[in-house]
């Protein structure tokens, strides 16, 4: 995911922190600081033990505690998240990357929606993981007093276990509400695929989280709640986006690459001129060529590798001086779907289509959506 920091691997799985991730923690830790007297009231009626608060309420130990809170926070999202994909490797889905966010977390799956059977038990156990990450906390709470001996300290640590406790089990409660894409609107979707072709199944479960996005929005609304203003959007948009993936998918399944590529390909040798390439973008309206070598592809030029050099340099150089040599290319069976799953995954515009070592054709994403809307007809 672009924006995204690779910090380690978790049972083989990459963890990715998005920058977005680092503007949060801030707020947050300021939210949660400047609420600590509200905060410890509550919970001091939720657990019903008393809370020394000589420790949490002085200098800047506030500020100290929204930060471990917030941090433990997202390392219950870790955790939920995790569940999600080692369910899914469980059930012979490989996959890609954990990436945690402003909004929490994203499992990312080498595949599109799997199967009904399998969605089912993946979008509960991260909720179920939540809810056992929140009691253990909670359990944590009644037995501080035996970890430490001090009732300062003591109040310290309940009131960041019993904080982690209230909202994991939040979390867990929030999280299957059935706002597709959320994990409730995941488990809906499961549901209802097992009964109807998954495309309408995704098209009613995206349809019910609009619905909560717009009850979310006005609420967020009439309360002045920015937080639930931009869950409703990222609900609202996040339920559009899978339902149009999945209605691709659909169309697409049974179109590979072959099917739909531009055939024969303009290539260009790797000694072209730069300013020529350039001249052939203009002239054709393609803002990308495969570079070959012999008959063999060898690279790629695009307009985002002109656009990286000085325009006082171009004069002067050649192709294999911008080309991009670490190319993907499919073969001609290969699906449209994997392809499309590739130029998003890669932020790549077009995919060369190789057969015994020569280059036969080029898809790109306008290739994709032109057939997609032809398929509709």
């Amino acid at each position: 995911m672009d924006g995204s920091l690779r910090i380690g691997r978790l049972f083989g799985i990459p963890i990715l922190l998005h920058y977005t991730f680092l503007l949060v923690i801030p707020l947050f830790a300021y939210i949660i600081g400047s609420q600590i007297g509200t905060t410890t009231d509550m919970l001091r009626d939720i657990f019903r033990i008393p809370i020394d608060t000589s420790i949490i309420t002085s200098g800047l130990m506030p500020w100290i505690l929204g930060t471990v809170v917030a941090l433990g926070l997202f390392f219950g999202v870790l955790v939920h998240e995790l569940a999600h994909s080692l369910v899914a490797r469980a059930k012979g889905i490989k996959m890609q990357s954990i990436t945690l966010l402003m909004f929490g977390g994203v499992a990312q799956m080498d595949e599109g929606a799997p199967e009904p059977r399998t969605e089912l038990p993946m979008a509960l156990a991260g909720p179920l993981m939540s809810l056992v990450f929140g009691l253990i906390c909670c359990g944590l709470v009644y037995v501080t007093p035996d970890m430490a001996t001090d009732t300062p300290t003591q109040g310290v640590l309940i009131f960041i276990f019993g904080y982690l406790g209230v909202l994991n089990i939040i979390l867990f409660a929030f999280n299957l509400i059935p706002a597709f894409p959320m994990d409730g609107g995941r488990v809906l979707r499961a549901v209802l695929a097992i009964r109807m072709p998954l495309d309408r199944a995704t098209r009613i479960a995206a349809n019910v989280g609009k619905a909560f996005a717009v009850i979310f929005g006005i609420i967020g609304l009439f309360f002045l709640s920015p937080f639930l203003i931009l869950i409703a959007l990222f609900i609202y948009i996040g339920a559009s986006m899978e339902s149009t993936a999945v209605q691709y998918n659909v169309l697409l399944q049974d179109v590979t690459v072959g099917n739909m590529m531009t055939a024969p390909v303009t290539t260009v040798p790797e000694n072209m001129p730069l300013s020529k390439v350039i001249d052939m973008m203009y002239a054709s309206k393609h803002l990308g060529f495969p570079v070959t070598e012999r008959d063999s592809l060898v690279g790629m030029v695009t307009l985002a590798d002109v656009n990286r050099t000085s325009p006082i340099d171009r004069e002067a150089m050649q192709v294999k001086d911008i080309m991009t040599r670490d190319i993907i290319a499919l073969p001609p069976t290969a699906s449209v779907i994997d392809a499309l799953r590739i130029m998003s995954t890669r932020n790549i515009g077009r995919i060369p289509i190789v057969h015994e070592d020569r280059i036969v054709g080029i898809v790109t994403r306008t290739d994709i959506l032109k057939v997609t809307e032809l398929k509709k007809v």
